[in-house]
């Protein structure tokens, strides 16, 4: 006798029995679905030409980013010329404003010390006239033949791509700054630094801070 219970439910219409094999396995999650090339929402507006989410800044192209060196020099050998100063006068792979400026730096530190050495003369002759007053010329001579020396070096370094010689140079320019206000209310200019050359000084910074040189500069970030 068969029990009541086993009994099977009526065919429902439209039901259909479940099939072996088309159950999904426990946490499965359907693919995503891509939607056709150009299709859109009902109801979706395209934003306008040149819209911009709140809170985005547009990059500026060829804008002035002043940022510290991070190519620092290790030892003594890096802050050397690469090859000695040989290739002293070889620029064809600097863009035309780093040029400019490399060429002005080189030049000004080399005519730099061919005052400071005819300076030098000067303040000995007038240390035995008036010692004080020579005592600071011979000073201001000394700091200007180092600092022509050092100008030379950095011009090459800087040459180099080297970041650290570019940072350098623009305080050489705040430098000769100080070196014209004190030759101006000491010797008259016997020192070795004078307002023309801070003038000059100051276009040679300002050229390796142009866009085109910032972006030579940032090429060559990174390498060795």
């Amino acid at each position: 006798m068969s029990n009541p219970n086993e009994v099977p439910p009526p065919h429902q219409p439209g039901a259909q029995p479940p099939q072996a094999g088309n159950v999904p396995p426990a946490g499965y999650e359907p693919p995503p679905v891509t939607p056709l090339p150009g299709y859109q929402l009902p109801g979706y507006q395209a934003p306008p030409p040149g819209y911009q989410p709140p809170g985005h800044q547009a990059p500026q192209p060829g804008g002035f980013r002043f940022e510290l060196p991070t190519d620092r020099p290790q030892n003594f050998n890096d802050v050397m010329p690469r090859g000695g100063f040989a290739g002293m006068f070889t620029v064809t792979w600097l863009p035309t404003e780093l040029k400019v400026s490399y060429w002005i730096w080189l030049i000004g530190g080399l005519l730099g010390l061919l005052g400071g050495v005819i300076g030098l003369f000067g303040s000995f002759v007038l240390l035995a006239v008036v010692p004080g007053l020579g005592f600071v010329v011979l000073l201001l001579v000394l700091v200007a033949l180092a600092l022509a020396a050092a100008q030379v070096i950095l011009a090459m370094k800087m040459k180099e791509g080297r970041e650290w010689a570019r940072f350098a140079l623009t305080i050489v320019a705040g430098i000769s700054l100080l070196l014209a206000v004190l030759n101006t209310s000491a010797a008259e200019g016997r020192g070795g630094g004078s307002w023309p050359s801070f003038i000059v000084s100051l276009a040679a910074a300002a050229l390796m801070w142009m866009p085109n040189s910032q972006a030579w500069f940032a090429s060559l970030r990174g390498r060795s």
